[in-house]
């Protein structure tokens, strides 16, 4: 029995059928290859960033606790005379109002470095309207004091640069504050600079260079590390303190 031969017509459109389907099929994969290959590079980890984020992580100094936030252990209570109750509360360390200044000292001030290093707490303005919050820290060879909320309530700076205290120098800012609300307090001090933060808004950012750093002399019983608040129930947590490195201190110098 004779097989019928395909038409020639039949045999044409079936390799023009066959070229076109070969032709789509290369067209798919050089194009699928750099897409693919372009979500791989973006979904695979920056090995730099990470590499760089952990060397960070490693070069930065430990914290060190001040406050256990069960007792008083570390810390008196100066007689600045009517001062208020001091005590511990909820883990917190609690000023009670005084008719004037009510504070605590560190008393393990051995290792207490007098330069580049940082402090953090946290600090509430449980009642009255003056500072909840006067944190007297070294500066070389000099103390001074980080005010917060003082003169009415609302002023913060440093008390005292020059010889002017925090309501009249170059430091002097007006915050706004809500009884019963925990502020975030940084404050970080270095050869060059003194610079601090209010829920990581910074207000302060003093150079050190030929100026003179001081203290009032209410607050020389806070030497050289102490917190107080005036005429005000203030609740203070969190508090810590940290040697800075080499480069964190490089960042603040002049440039």
């Amino acid at each position: 029995m004779n097989k019928t031969a395909p038409l020639p017509c039949s045999q044409s459109r079936y390799r023009s059928h066959k070229i076109c389907l070969l032709f789509v099929l290369a067209l798919f994969v050089t194009q699928a290859v750099p897409v693919s290959a372009e979500k791989k590079k973006e979904q695979a980890p920056d090995k730099k960033s990470a590499k760089a984020d952990s060397s960070k992580k490693k070069s930065a100094t430990p914290w060190v606790s001040l406050f256990n936030g069960k007792n008083l252990e570390g810390w008196k209570v100066p007689e600045f005379g009517g001062e208020g109750e001091v005590h511990v509360k909820d883990g917190n360390l609690m000023l009670e109002m005084g008719v004037d200044l009510t504070g605590v000292t560190l008393t393990k001030v051995k290792n207490l470095p007098k330069s580049n290093y940082e402090v953090e707490l946290e600090a509430m303005r449980v009642d009255g309207t003056d500072f909840f919050c006067g944190l007297t820290f070294p500066v070389k060879k000099a103390p001074c004091s980080f005010i917060l909320g003082g003169w009415g309530g609302s002023l913060c700076g440093i008390s005292s640069i020059d010889g002017d205290d925090a309501s009249q120098n170059s430091t002097t800012t007006f915050q706004t504050f809500k009884k019963k609300q925990w502020y975030k307090i940084r404050l970080q001090v270095t050869d060059h600079k003194i610079q601090a933060w209010l829920d990581d808004k910074q207000i302060v950012d003093q150079n050190l260079k030929d100026r003179k750093i001081s203290i009032r002399h209410e607050v020389e019983l806070s030497r050289p590390f102490g917190i107080t608040s005036f005429a005000t129930t203030a609740a203070l947590k969190n508090i810590r303190l940290r040697k800075l490195t080499q480069q964190e201190v490089a960042k603040t110098a002049p440039k």
